[in-house]
């Protein structure tokens, strides 16, 4: 006879029961609680016959000590059975007594990835991200694929990647446009210098000259999607001798925005400090979006 035929058979008020359902939950606190809630449920049950019962005999002449002891032993037994059947209470007692000791969590509240309102932090990266942006959101989940296969041929890791498209970008709400409105799916702010021979954009950029902040017009690279910058940015990174201390730094994320400064990919004297916390700021993101 196996352990959990023999708490089936002892009475919910039996001490003998109360020993088996001790022994049992160090070997299957599942089996255990459902056990339980069939006892709770079968007390339940008995103390409602019992309260009909005490109605019904108050109002029989013939009825005397040893009549209620009968109903009694028989509400017990009429208790057992009717206790822990499909759908019952104690279906529902013991998915609470499963969840308070941790054997289920129930359902996965699912994240609502298009219903986020509140703003990222940016100046405070070591907070908690609770829903972040709708814009940052977005952004993370529409160029995380793509980052993540450029970083197999590139060996950048995706998300730095993704962090600097969004501090050039402001999370893609300040795109660099084409004349006519479009964008120009230049995520990372690279100017065409060079041998670029490709389409250009002419753009009023703050630059920082002798550490002074300046408005000027430069020509930036445009491209026909968001692969192709994804695709340019990393072969710029990777094959050029300027940015090798970047490239070394692998997934150091202070290595790769400090290294990104020194090679002088921007003017800006602060552009390492702000790059980080974005860095930072993607991590969470894409914990908190599961991605």
């Amino acid at each position: 006879m196996s352990s959990t035929t023999s708490m089936q058979g002892a009475g919910f008020g039996d001490v003998r029961g109360l020993a088996l359902l001790k022994q049992r939950a160090a070997q299957d606190p599942k089996a255990v609680t459902r056990e339980a809630a069939k006892q709770f449920e079968a007390i339940f049950m008995q103390e409602l016959l019992k309260n009909m019962r005490k109605a019904t005999l108050a109002e029989d002449p013939l009825s005397n000590e040893g009549s209620k002891l009968g109903y009694e032993m028989l509400d017990t037994q009429l208790a057992t059975k009717l206790s822990g059947a499909p759908g019952s209470l104690s279906d529902v007692i013991a998915k609470q007594l499963d969840r308070q000791m941790g054997l289920n969590p129930g359902p996965i509240p699912k994240v609502d990835k298009q219903a986020l309102a509140k703003p990222v932090e940016l100046n405070r990266p070591e907070g908690k991200v609770g829903p972040p942006q709708k814009a940052a959101a977005n952004f993370v989940l529409q160029h995380t694929k793509t980052a993540e296969a450029v970083e197999q041929s590139s060996g950048i890791p995706a998300e730095f990647m993704i962090a600097q498209a969004a501090h050039e970008s402001g999370w893609g709400r300040k795109e660099i446009k084409r004349p006519d409105g479009s964008s120009a799916h230049n995520l990372f702010g690279i100017k065409a210098t060079g041998n670029w021979k490709g389409d250009t954009v002419d753009v009023t950029t703050t630059e920082y000259i002798n550490g002074v902040a300046r408005k000027v017009v430069q020509k930036f690279r445009a491209y026909d999607n968001y692969a192709d910058s994804f695709k340019d940015y990393a072969q710029l990174i990777k094959n050029s001798p300027r940015y090798a201390n970047v490239v070394a730094a692998g997934a150091d994320a202070k290595g790769f925005a400090v290294g990104l400064q020194k090679a002088g990919y921007a003017t800006d004297p602060a552009y390492a400090e702000k790059l980080g916390r974005v860095i930072n700021t993607t991590l969470r993101l894409q914990r908190t979006l599961n991605v």
